[in-house]
């Protein structure tokens, strides 16, 4: 059985909705949680204790421990010192849940920047503060576990969420690097994918989507995500009691030949560079550097051997 006993969790986002639950249920199976919530509106406009409260609340009635932060993640300064303050209080960090987050929906045509840096600031650089906060601390104790909360809509994309959909995968992006950096020092980097009713999505779903969409429906996969035989640089899709992985994947393509390297070749020779059945993931950039030099440098052999012959 998975356990956390001994372990402290910091989960941002988590007066309501998925942080909620991904506090309550770390809390149950033994951690000590912070329970960061800044607790303004959907649209991050105003602060209050009261969501982050309740949770803690609900922890301890129900025997577990745990405190609660008003930190806004957007802000450095207050998130140092939330972590700060947890480590004078529980005396290590081994779990990191970035699950702030706000929205301010438009058409890009329609959409002010303010809403655009704003969503930006709380997603992406919310999930950079928190985690470049607790990084030298998992980096000396060899041990982490963190998940960025990806989305959907940064993923696949979806309709009136340009800052939304950029920030979610942006930090898909920085898991794979930070997957890497932090393998020596066992902290495993992954990004949850979830589907969910909470206070982000209502109005938006009907009834019976909703009652499916609960948010302890994705939270298992979030526990599996922070436990310690976790995977890294993981992408994993939660809603209604369904769990997939995605996975970016390049296909093989093709070397051309230094009089072929024009639009026409490419737009002649598309079908064959985007063939799925070709597609994989790559370990890293580095690979796909190498293999596209290693392409060239073969390339450059056979047409010396040729002109030698």
């Amino acid at each position: 059985m998975i356990r956390f006993d001994d372990r402290v969790a910091i989960v941002t986002g988590a007066g309501s909705g998925l942080g909620r639950s991904h506090a309550l249920a770390l809390a149950a199976r033994g951690a000590k949680v912070v329970v960061n919530d800044l607790g303004g509106s959907v649209a991050g406009v105003g602060q209050s204790s009261e969501a982050a409260q309740r949770v803690v609340a609900e922890i301890e009635a129900a025997g577990g421990t745990a405190m609660a932060d008003g930190a806004n993640v957007a802000d450095f300064a207050a998130v140092q010192a939330m972590v700060a303050r947890t480590l004078e209080t529980y005396g290590r960090i081994d779990i990191l849940i970035n699950n702030a987050g706000i929205l301010r929906d438009k058409t890009f045509a329609k959409m002010e920047l303010a809403d655009f840096r704003a969503v930006i600031d709380v997603h992406l650089m919310g999930g950079v503060h928190c985690t470049k906060a607790v990084w030298d601390h998992m980096r000396e104790r060899n041990y982490g576990r963190i998940v960025f909360t990806s989305s959907a809509s940064g993923l696949y994309g979806n309709f009136g969420q340009a800052n939304y959909g950029a920030a979610k995968m942006a930090l898909v992006g920085l898991m794979n690097v930070l997957r890497d950096e932090g393998r020596k020092h066992d902290i495993r980097v992954n990004a949850l994918a979830p589907v969910a009713a909470t206070r982000m999505t209502q109005g938006i779903l009907p009834p019976a989507a909703a009652e499916l969409l609960k948010p302890e429906e994705v939270t298992p996969g979030v526990l599996f995500l922070v436990s310690d035989d976790a995977p890294t640089g993981t992408i994993l899709g939660a809603g209604a009691g369904s769990f997939a992985v995605t996975k970016i994947l390049e296909t093989e393509g093709g070397y051309f030949a230094p009089d072929e390297r024009n639009p026409e070749a490419i737009a002649a020779r598309f079908a064959e560079l985007s063939d799925p059945a070709t597609a994989r993931p790559m370990a890293s950039a580095s690979e796909q550097t190498l293999r596209y030099a290693q392409r060239a440098m073969t390339a450059a052999a056979q047409s010396a051997k040729q002109k030698k012959i």
